[in-house]
């Protein structure tokens, strides 16, 4: 059975975090629905266009879907440990967000 989407507010508050992430620099973006609970995340690299920041990207999309759809921040915090340590843009901008 497939969740349905919590639909977010037209307008709604956004956080800015600036953070580095294997020598790359990156802004990521954090949106929260009305009970503080992340609701979409965007990742935006310095060099536009390379690989990095279009992965980067992805997963920011992918993760923003999954939250909307009822998964929550700490199985994909979990998802991205690989091992006991989380590389990647996208596990490094939710180690700098508070859950």
């Amino acid at each position: 059975m497939t969740a349905s989407r919590q639909r977010l507010n037209d307008r709604r508050p956004h956080w800015l975090y600036r953070f580095e992430c294997d020598g790359q620099s990156y802004t990521g973006g954090i949106g929260r629905f009305e009970d503080g609970r992340i609701a979409e995340i965007f990742i935006n690299g310095s060099k536009v266009g390379a690989a990095a920041e279009t992965n980067a990207q992805d997963a920011a999309i992918v993760a923003s879907i999954a939250l909307q759809h009822g998964c929550s921040i700490e199985t994909i915090r979990h998802a991205l440990a690989r091992s006991g340590g989380a590389t990647g843009p996208l596990a490094t901008l939710l180690g700098k967000v508070e859950p």
